[in-house]
């Protein structure tokens, strides 16, 4: 299976980014995707912040503390995309954006989860 997450970019505190993540390589559907968020200055997976998660098939989801009410995780069946609108960014939103896939898990929360890692995309929020 392989993901391809999109739509970084550098914008302004207060702005909105959309994310998007397209599954592609496998028949099956995934139980789980999820994005995680590696900050600046660090360079180790384990190190990456868990962001948001939603189970593929019920659509329920889990959201880390910090964005919460900001951000919104869906995802779209036909097209094999999950997406991650953010909203009211601020800097510490700032970091490389990874997609990742589950098959074993219903929801991913831990570094541990996930089967599958896209590319990263890069999100800067100014100040």
């Amino acid at each position: 299976v392989q993901l391809q997450a999109s739509g970084g970019g550098l914008v302004t505190a207060g702005d909105s980014l959309t994310l998007s993540c397209t599954i592609s390589g496998r028949t099956l559907k995934p139980d789980a995707v999820g994005w995680f968020r590696q900050p600046p200055g660090t360079e180790q997976y384990w190190q990456r912040k868990f962001v948001s998660t939603i189970n593929w098939d019920r659509g329920d989801t889990i959201y880390a503390d910090a964005v919460k009410d900001r951000f919104t995780i869906s995802r779209d069946n036909a097209k094999n995309t999950v997406y991650l609108q953010m909203s009211s960014l601020n800097p510490d939103d700032t970091g490389v954006y990874y997609c990742v896939a589950s098959s074993r898990n219903r929801l991913i929360t831990t570094i541990y989860d996930p089967d599958t890692w896209g590319q990263g995309t890069l999100v800067t929020v100014s100040s």
